[in-house]
């Protein structure tokens, strides 16, 4: 019996899906345009980078990323470093007091004014001795009159000796008021000069030319001398200075007289000032365990510079000095291996080069052989 076939019919209706699903496929296809936007982006910063580091232009690169110094001739010096302080002179600075008790009744000068020597600093009462120069002078006047007295006296008695008229024992005091008189009119004016001086006593004056470091009275004050005398100002010549420099005791015997030095002090920073060893102190200095020697440097300032006791000073003492040197910076040498060496630039490659050394100096080292002026070193990183 012969089966009759049978077709179902296709459905040419859409399939409806559900919200949901819809949107997870709306989301991932987004997602995949984004992903291919950042792809494009990630090509365009890859590109330049690439090409840049490209082995055509690696050397650009290295070079840019390289410090480099090059080989010149430098003087090299051998030095001893002292650290130190300024410090006056003997006879720079000076307490300015008074010789005599009273009351000050002016007082003329501040501190950081600067004086001339002679110039008035202050003024004691000078009633009391005023009075003791007219007591002299009225005592210098009495006694001179009685002198005149005596002279004539003593010439009248000569005359009458010699005519016969008087005794030899007459003319001997006469001989003798005239010396008394004499003496007691030296006495008077001694006593005169004695207060006038006491008189110039009350007027305080500078003794060197300098600037007014400290004033320890005031006006109205009384002051008493009977065991000292009472300080009334300070003075320091700033152009009389020195530099105490403190050398270890490893170093001392490398310092001489007349060595040349330099110094360099905080507030003016790059400048070197000259000086000159004056002095070493043959007692030393121990603070702790470490022993230190002063040594004495005179120095001159030079123009607008104004150095003040107590600032640090930072010196060099000249040991030896080695002009014309071939020198390079001492970052530029490596070592590895018991070899020393330098990274230089030779026909537009960078080789190692092994170099002898002699001086150092600073930051710089002095180079025997191994290479020429004007080469370029690469400077250690290290």
């Amino acid at each position: 019996m012969k089966t009759q076939g049978y077709l179902e019919p296709v459905s040419t209706k859409t399939q409806e899906l559900p919200d949901s699903t819809l949107s997870t496929r709306r989301r991932a296809g987004g997602l995949k345009k984004a992903n291919r936007w950042w792809a494009i982006g990630a090509l365009g910063l890859i590109g330049p980078a690439a090409l840049y580091f490209w082995p055509g232009n690696a050397e650009t690169a290295d070079a840019s990323t390289r410090r480099t110094a090059r080989v010149e001739r430098r003087t090299l010096q051998r030095t001893v470093i002292a650290t130190g302080v300024i410090r006056p002179v003997v006879g720079a600075e000076i307490n300015v007091g008074s010789r005599i008790s009273g009351t000050v009744v002016h007082l003329s000068v501040a501190v950081g004014d600067r004086v001339e020597v002679g110039e008035l600093l202050a003024e004691l009462d000078r009633t009391a001795l005023e009075a003791a120069v007219d007591q002299a002078r009225a005592d210098l006047a009495l006694v001179k009159p009685r002198l005149d007295l005596a002279e004539s006296t003593l010439e009248r008695r000569r005359a009458l000796v010699a005519s016969g008229l008087m005794s030899n024992e007459e003319l001997d005091v006469a001989l003798r008021d005239v010396a008394v008189e004499t003496a007691q009119l030296q006495a008077s004016e001694a006593r005169l000069r004695s207060a006038l001086i006491v008189l110039g006593y009350t007027r305080i004056t500078a003794p060197i030319a300098g600037v007014v470091a400290d004033v320890t009275t005031r006006e109205g004050e009384t002051v008493a001398a009977d065991f000292s005398a009472p300080t009334f100002v300070t003075l320091v010549d700033l152009d009389r200075l020195e530099v105490l420099a403190y050398v270890d005791e490893t170093d001392i015997g490398r310092v001489f007289v007349g060595q040349p030095a330099t110094f360099t002090v905080d507030t003016y920073a790059g400048v070197e000032f000259s000086a000159k060893v004056t002095a070493i102190q043959p007692k030393a200095e121990i603070q702790g365990s470490v022993v230190n020697y002063v040594v004495r440097l005179e120095f001159d300032r030079g123009e607008g510079f104004v150095l003040r006791p107590e600032m640090t000073a930072h010196g060099r003492l000249l040991v030896e000095q080695r002009e014309d040197a071939l020198a390079v910076p001492r970052r530029a040498l490596r070592r590895s291996e018991g070899r020393q060496y330098v990274v230089v630039r030779r026909a537009e490659q960078w080789v190692e080069q092994d170099v002898r050394t002699g001086w150092r100096s600073g930051s710089f080292v002095e180079i025997l052989s191994g290479l020429a002026e004007g080469d370029t070193l690469e400077l250690n990183p290290n």
